[in-house]
């Protein structure tokens, strides 16, 4: 999505974690306007958004192993603070100038760090000499920080666990301050975008809700749009969005996969034709989905199946509306994490959603996600 000029901005870099979105879920719930790009965009979403401050994410790489990621060198000469975040800290350490090693003891698991020193990254949570409950995940080790770099906090496993350069404003984390095991990581990250970044929280959902529905009208002109319906609840939010955005230029393709739960397809259909008043084309598809499982037992194979036959569905359907240019669908961004293997600069395949991974060739239309970036 894009963010008017007014808004201050922070960009994450995303090396692969499962828990990225996380981090922009803590960020919005304070009012800071974010966007999480792959460590391989990462470059040019810097240019293109000149954010306030930047969040490295965790990853599964090794960053001591040749042609492990790395972030845009020109975010450490932006002038911006910024916070690495378990492997973002290793990269950080390492293209500072400090050192990573492996094979050491993996420290996984709820952990306890103690404060070693002041920092305004940790104002309101233990003060020095006290501990703090965290949530550890790594293999990797610093056993060398760069100039101008300091230990804040150290823990059992790692005297390195919080790392500060107050000059630049740089700081390292090797614990998830964004998960609901580090208690306090909220007021860590919100320590790190108001405090130290100096933002003022000047962003909403509802922010979100206006900007995205002026850029669909832009996106779509006079176009139409098919959007397809799976009658839960993203792809239903995407819908309704672009229905307030374009009114009736937008048809829903409700698909009844015959793997529903009882009466959901009767009350999708109540619900998008009598409450919304969104035009509504209902495919009972339920034989084809069900003949092509048949005898299916592995849940990747049969995911992939599922998603072959709603495109196909997809395809025959659109081809009865005229002008339909776009195809709408409710992707969220930890579909696109759980899809995706590092090596094209997101996280490792976890499973193969239905609706994400692109549209094929062949239906020659432009792929609509307005929820892409939410968590």
């Amino acid at each position: 999505m894009t963010a008017p000029a007014d808004h201050q901005k922070v960009l994450i870099v995303d090396f692969g974690s499962q828990v990225t979105q996380l981090i922009a879920r803590r960020l919005r719930e304070a009012s800071v306007y974010c966007e999480i790009h792959p460590y391989a965009k990462a470059e040019a979403a810097l240019a293109a958004m000149k954010p306030a401050a930047i969040i490295l994410s965790g990853g599964p790489e090794s960053v001591h192993e040749e042609g492990s990621p790395r972030a845009p060198q020109a975010g450490f000469e932006a002038g911006v603070p910024g916070l690495g975040i378990c492997y973002g800290e290793r990269t950080m350490c390492e293209q500072l100038g400090g050192k990573v090693e492996g094979g050491h003891h993996r420290e996984f698991g709820r952990a306890e760090i103690t404060v070693r020193k002041t920092s305004p990254l940790l104002a309101d949570l233990a003060g020095v000499g006290e501990d703090e409950t965290v949530w550890m995940s790594h293999g990797d080790k610093i056993v060398a920080i760069p100039e101008g770099f300091e230990a804040v906090a150290t823990s059992a496993g790692s005297p390195y666990a919080v790392i500060a350069d107050e000059a630049r404003r740089f700081y390292g984390v090797q614990f998830h301050p964004e998960v609901m095991h580090t208690p306090r990581g909220a007021i860590m990250l919100k320590n790190f975008t108001h405090g130290i970044a100096g933002l003022q929280g000047d962003w909403t959902m509802a922010a979100y809700r206006d900007e995205k529905i002026a850029q669909i009208r832009e996106q779509v002109g006079s176009a139409k749009v098919i959007c397809g319906l799976s009658g839960g609840v993203d792809s239903s939010v995407a819908a309704v969005l672009i229905h307030e955005a374009i009114g009736d230029q937008l048809t829903c393709v409700f698909v009844d996969t015959g793997l529903l739960r009882k009466d959901e397809a009767k009350q999708v259909t109540t619900l998008f034709r009598d409450h919304y008043n969104i035009p509504l084309i209902h495919v009972d598809a339920s034989k084809e989905f069900l003949g092509e499982l048949a005898g299916q037992s592995d849940p990747e194979t049969k995911r992939k199946i599922i998603g072959r036959v709603f495109i196909e569905i997809f395809d025959r359907e659109a081809g009865k509306i005229d002008g339909a240019e776009f195809l709408a669908q409710g992707t969220l961004y930890p579909d696109v994490i759980e899809s995706v293997s590092s090596s094209s600069g997101k996280a490792h395949v976890i499973k193969s959603p239905p609706n994400v991974g692109g549209l094929p060739a062949y239906l020659k239309r432009q792929l609509g996600e307005p929820l892409r970036e939410l968590c």
